[in-house]
């Protein structure tokens, strides 16, 4: 059964979160006492605080789409180089046949630029197959092991370069979900501390209880400015 990947319970950057952790766990520091009423220990805070730095040094995905871009731009550079080797072998096929012919046609190089990566690779296969086996017809072409020969390493490079791009794109996914689940148990746990912060200041001390709140989004962090100001 397929995992369902998970879904960010916060509405804020990743960044944020971890700011928002490392500052909440200031304040339980500070209030460790009241806080090992709740069950809420030292211990615990140091495995919250572990958490964060974990969440801090997983790759963002900036860092993961740029690995994914360079990957992307050798594939193409990879491509080029795997068509560039088959018309300098389509080149001397067509001195030998017409390019309307079936013999011609055999190599299967119609359209080459509009190819999928798969099929630019059974391309460059078909390629080297179909010369090999017309070799000595093309002889006077100057058709030769070393002309195939660039088709074939051309052909391995692409196909190379099309795995390592698509192990990029799998990395990436990895990454993301990994993130997501680290984020949302990192924010469970604020969640829990933040309640239990709340509820220790709720009735004494207004600012230390501010200490604890959560604003989600920068409208939330606005609305809760105005009505502070509507107050004072």
């Amino acid at each position: 059964m397929k995992k369902q990947s998970s879904n960010r319970q916060y509405n804020f950057p990743d960044a944020d979160l971890y700011l928002q952790c490392v500052e909440r766990i200031k304040y339980a520091k500070r209030d460790i006492q009241q806080f090992e009423n709740y069950g809420y220990d030292l211990e615990r805070l140091r495995k919250f605080k572990a958490m964060c730095d974990k969440f801090r040094e997983l790759p963002d995905d900036d860092e993961l789409v740029g690995d994914q871009m360079v990957t992307t731009e050798k594939k193409y550079q990879a491509a080029e180089e795997l068509k560039a080797a088959i018309r300098s072998l389509m080149t001397r096929v067509a001195m030998k046949y017409s390019n309307r012919s079936g013999r011609y046609r055999k190599f299967g190089t119609a359209k080459m630029g509009d190819m999928t990566d798969a099929q630019l690779i059974f391309c460059g296969r078909r390629v080297v197959r179909v010369a090999r086996q017309q070799i000595d017809f093309l002889a006077e072409t100057g058709l030769n092991e070393q002309v195939i020969g660039r088709v074939v390493k051309a052909t391995q490079a692409f196909e190379k370069s099309v795995n390592i791009q698509q192990d990029k794109v799998a990395d990436r996914d990895i990454s993301v979900e990994r993130r997501v689940e680290q984020g949302n148990k990192l924010y469970d746990e604020l969640i829990t501390l933040s309640n239990i912060g709340k509820d220790i200041w709720a009735e004494k001390d207004p600012v230390k209880y501010e200490n604890y709140c959560i604003y989600e989004s920068n409208n939330e962090q606005k609305k809760a400015r105005k009505a502070k100001e509507s107050t004072s």
